[in-house]
């Protein structure tokens, strides 16, 4: 194969990302032979082709129901495709089935920052900025202090932010994304609900 690359390691790197052969040798060649830096270039070119995939309309889908230990948690999530050739696809039902999957683990409040209230984040700033200035750090590091308590904040409440329970190396909005490189179809998380049993 080019560049050395063994046929081990295109294997492997499908195995573990679900491109393509022509993709992952891609990927291969231009990391050098570097299966993480071939997996980070993979993660690019996915980013890449979500964000033009983003604008067009999701009008089919699935919602998928979830239940966990024995019943004492539920969730049912809704994850639009742009067709329902694709909302039938063994691929995309597996992706919604690992959404709903970490929902129950990771008990996210929001789909993605933007659904986060005003009101809400507005208080956590200033309980951060609160939190901050009794530190005694000086006042040009509070800001920074308070926007990184913030991006952290995103992880812990925000679906889409948060990092995949089955793989903590990437996010959930990251796994939507190979997902969209590879079906090449816009996909979206719409809502979700999440039940606990007494809560």
């Amino acid at each position: 194969m080019e560049n050395n690359i063994s046929a081990k390691l295109v294997k492997e790197l499908r195995e573990k990302t679900g491109v393509g052969m022509m993709d992952a040798k891609g990927a291969l060649t231009e990391g050098g032979g570097d299966l993480e830096k071939a997996i980070e270039i993979l993660r690019k070119k996915g980013q890449l082709k979500a964000q033009k995939k983003a604008d067009r309309e999701t009008r089919q889908g699935i919602v998928h129901a979830y239940i966990h230990g024995e019943g004492r948690i539920g969730v049912l999530v809704e994850v639009n495709s742009e067709t329902d050739f694709v909302a039938r696809n063994q691929e995309f039902k597996n992706l919604v089935h690992d959404i709903a999957l970490h929902i129950a683990a990771s008990a996210p409040l929001y789909v993605s920052r933007e659904d986060v209230p005003v009101k809400v984040l507005e208080k956590e700033k200033e309980i951060y900025a609160e939190n901050a200035k009794a530190s005694g750090k000086p006042g040009a590091l509070l800001e920074k202090i308070v926007a990184g308590r913030i991006e952290k904040f995103y992880q812990e409440v925000c679906l889409l932010n948060q990092p995949f329970v089955r793989d903590q190396d990437i996010t959930i909005q990251e796994l939507v994304n190979q997902k969209i490189a590879k079906i090449g179809e816009n996909i979206q998380v719409r809502r979700f609900a999440r039940y606990m049993l007494g809560e």
